[in-house]
């Protein structure tokens, strides 16, 4: 099996994170939740196809977390070069944490492909 390559051109932003106290509906031991905005862009010469995604949440305890899945919030993006998809999803939490994400995918020409979303604090305000 051929390993994934960054796609040069190929990119991944976080364009807004908002912290929200989820109250009564998040559990007692999760109750700060982080809406997150991201932006991946196709700067490249090549169409892609994005298939789904990675995160890693360490928390500040040093519990870490991995989530992997296909499709990215139920979609499968096909980029042609030049164009972007924007979604939002959110994590919840008890405790400050580092979220590092990455989307995986194909590019026309076949070559299995992946971009990285740099790394991104979620603070919980002190009270």
């Amino acid at each position: 099996m051929a390993a994934s390559v960054l796609l040069p051109g190929l990119t991944a932003r976080l364009d807004k994170l908002i912290y929200h106290h989820g109250g009564s509906s998040l559990p007692p031991d999760k109750p700060h939740a982080f809406v997150y905005f991201i932006t991946i862009h196709n700067g490249s010469d090549q169409t892609v196809t994005l298939l789904g995604r990675k995160w890693v949440i360490e928390h500040a305890d040093g519990h870490r977390m991995v989530i992997e899945g296909d499709k990215i919030v139920g979609e499968t993006p096909r980029l042609a070069p030049g164009e972007a998809f924007s979604y939002n999803s959110y994590h919840v939490t008890g405790e400050d944490a580092t979220a590092l994400g990455s989307f995986h995918g194909i590019a026309e020409g076949g070559d299995k492909i992946h971009v990285t979303l740099p790394p991104f604090t979620m603070t919980v305000p002190v009270t």
